[in-house]
């Protein structure tokens, strides 16, 4: 009688420096980087067709009974909905992910992400659902996107080692930019046919990225250097660790800004509805434009990263995007409307790689989580804040005084985070 075969050992992030050593700075050699990969395409497949879906019919039920300014409001309500508990648990968030397995945590979070897969289904099914159920199971997501974000920006780093961790950013970055073209459009083609059939989608990639995730084998326990006894005491040290390291502070900060004032998702249903007037498909196409601009930029820095003069660069590219926000808002015709979503995600995906770089290259692994939350409140959280704040912008000034204001805020932020900020402005190298 044989023994039964031992279980294999998890990979520990010592065992992965050892072989980043042995295998050079290709991320794509790890199997358990590919994985992760894989499962973050399904992931953010999901999730963008599922934001496409619900942005759509939020706004199809305000339209019922408002006009154009005040349905805006409830696309903003959207937003706001994800906003508070993002800004409620993000930084606990954080300092739990320098405490407890960072894998375990991200897995738990998408099946809850599945779940609400599950409830939006189930309201759309019900043919005319309430506007309050939406809202409330946005506000659920929000808070799985909470406990994500600063748990899977630290594990990544313990799965591919320093040395391929700025290519790996720029991998990762293909598989948000593959969702974010795939799954708009998807979307968008989905939504025309059928609504509940859109969340249906969104419910089998949830699952199929939990099970890729579940199948990485590296560990996700952090170290446990400086972490302290009184979680408040750890988040107040990721705080001071974001604030002393101005290059962080800056990257971050500079982010919000922009996002806050130049993010056009929320007002892309109504430029499709009621100003191009392209319909569903076309939405899809316009939410899709932006990401196919980011993801051929992702490609090209995949394989020829940015390592040199990256304070430069970044302000530059998003000086661009605040330019083709502008044009975006001031274009009546679709493919212009197009091409400046295009231009403007590539330029995104440039300073998107450059801060992310940056501020994981200048962060210790027993930090990562609580300065990673703090990226999530500042950039993630940014995105929905931005959506409220272009609803309440589109109530007084419409969509294209919101936009072509949000285009020349962005451009004002640049020169001021460039005075501001001159460390940033003047970072170099990249690896």
């Amino acid at each position: 009688m044989t023994d039964a075969p031992e279980a294999p050992e998890p990979i520990t992030p010592s065992v992965v420096e050892a072989a980043r050593e042995a295998q050079g700075a290709n991320p794509w050699k790890l199997r358990d980087f590919r994985l992760l990969w894989g499962g973050r395409v399904a992931a953010v497949l999901a999730i963008q067709i599922q934001s496409s879906a619900l942005l759509w019919q939020v706004y199809e039920i305000a339209r019922r009974d408002h006009p154009i300014a005040e349905a805006s409001l409830y696309l903003g309500l959207v937003g706001l909905a994800q906003f508070i508990p993002l800004l409620a648990l993000t930084l606990p968030a954080g300092e739990m992910a320098d405490r407890r397995d960072r894998k375990a945590t991200v897995a738990v979070s998408i099946a809850v992400e599945a779940l609400c897969a599950i409830a939006f289904l189930g309201m759309a099914l019900h043919g005319s659902p309430p506007l309050w159920g939406l809202l409330a199971t946005a506000c659920l997501f929000g808070a799985c996107r909470a406990f994500l974000a600063p748990a899977s920006q630290a594990f990544l780093p313990m799965v591919v080692g320093r040395a391929a961790l700025p290519r790996a950013i720029a991998a990762q970055s293909i598989a948000f930019q593959t969702g974010a073209i795939a799954g708009p459009a998807l979307g968008g083609v989905i939504v025309g046919i059928n609504v509940p059939l859109a969340y249906a989608v969104a419910l089998g990639l949830f699952l199929a990225g939990l099970a890729a995730f579940l199948l990485i084998r590296t560990s996700g326990r952090p170290e446990r250097v400086g972490v302290g006894s009184r979680r408040w005491d750890a988040v107040k040290e990721g705080l001071k660790y974001v604030w002393n390291t101005k290059v962080v502070l800056g990257a971050i900060s500079l982010d919000l800004i922009v996002v806050l004032f130049a993010g056009v998702a929320l007002l892309t249903p109504i430029f499709a509805r009621d100003i191009l007037h392209v319909g569903p498909e076309g939405f899809g196409l316009l939410r899709a434009a932006f990401g196919v601009g980011a993801f051929t930029m992702a490609l090209y820095l995949a394989r020829f990263p940015i390592v040199r003069h990256g304070g430069k660069w970044m302000f530059a590219a998003v000086a661009v995007f605040g330019v083709c926000t502008i044009v975006f808002g001031l274009s009546k015709i679709a493919w212009i409307s197009a091409a400046a979503l295009l231009i403007g995600g590539a330029a995104d995906m440039i300073s998107v790689n450059i801060r992310q770089t940056l501020i994981q290259l200048s962060t210790p692994d027993h930090m990562r989580g609580r300065v990673s939350s703090v990226s999530m409140l500042f950039i993630g959280a940014s995105n929905e804040l931005g959506e409220a704040y272009s609803g309440l912008v589109v109530r007084f000034l419409g969509p294209i005084g919101a936009a072509v204001f949000g285009g020349v805020g962005a451009l004002a932020a640049t020169g001021l985070w460039a005075k501001l900020f001159p460390g940033l402005r003047k970072a170099d190298r990249l690896s």
